[in-house]
């Protein structure tokens, strides 16, 4: 979950409940959909490890051990592809692609890094600007039929385009960058990665997230944070 104050906290639920959607509601665009713009923070650690972590990770960044936000806690690898996310986490500390080379952190990662992000949003697109590494990103929301990008390079952030299903925003996000990780705890992807993200409102102050992960070279199935 993102947390905004037009900054997320996926936590145990607070002793005093915030106020509920319908009393606090998300503003609207003058054409009726969510609007988005604003701050906005994942307050979890992620970042680290998608899994269920303890110390044994954290003890070298200083970082507490934390939930995972894998659905179920179990990311399905392929046998080849579990034995190089077990190199990739003996080598984090030199080879983690964002912590250790500072190079941009990809999608999903963008949205659950330790930092602030910014989205900008109009009819058209939605930009949205990360703290980390200076990453930028736009969603096309134009709905123009149009072929992904051929003859080009992966993107680090991705080729992203955007629909509304409701009020909910789905992002659908190819030409990624292989080179990128989803944590630093070496969990990673192919060329051929694919991600689905949905940005739901709960009120003005917080959105669920979720994001669908496939890729037939690394994974056996789809899999969802």
């Amino acid at each position: 979950m993102l947390a905004g104050g037009q900054t997320t906290t996926p936590a145990p639920k607070p002793a005093a409940a915030r106020p509920a959607a319908a009393a606090n509601p998300m503003p609207r665009t003058p054409d009726g959909k969510p609007d988005f713009s604003g701050i906005w923070q994942a307050m979890n650690t992620a970042a680290w490890d998608i899994q269920d972590h303890s110390s044994s990770l954290a003890s070298f960044l200083g970082v507490p051990p934390g939930r995972g936000v894998v659905e179920g806690n179990e990311i399905p690898y392929k046998p080849a592809a579990l034995e190089q996310k077990k190199k990739n986490f003996a080598q984090r500390q030199t080879e983690d692609p964002a912590f250790a080379k500072c190079l941009l952190p990809g999608v999903p990662r963008a949205t659950y890094m330790p930092y602030p992000f910014e989205i900008i949003q109009n009819p058209a697109m939605i930009g949205v600007r990360y703290a980390f590494a200076r990453a930028v990103r736009t969603i096309d929301l134009s709905g123009r039929s149009r072929d992904w990008l051929k003859g080009w390079p992966d993107f680090w952030m991705g080729d992203s385009r955007g629909k509304w299903e409701g009020d909910t925003l789905v992002v659908d996000v190819a030409k990624l960058d292989e080179r990128s990780w989803f944590d630093h705890a070496g969990n990673f992807h192919s060329e051929a990665l694919h991600v689905v993200e949905r940005y739901s409102p709960i009120d003005r102050d917080h959105i669920q997230y979720e994001a669908t992960i496939e890729d037939p070279n690394v994974f056996t199935r789809p899999w969802k944070m």
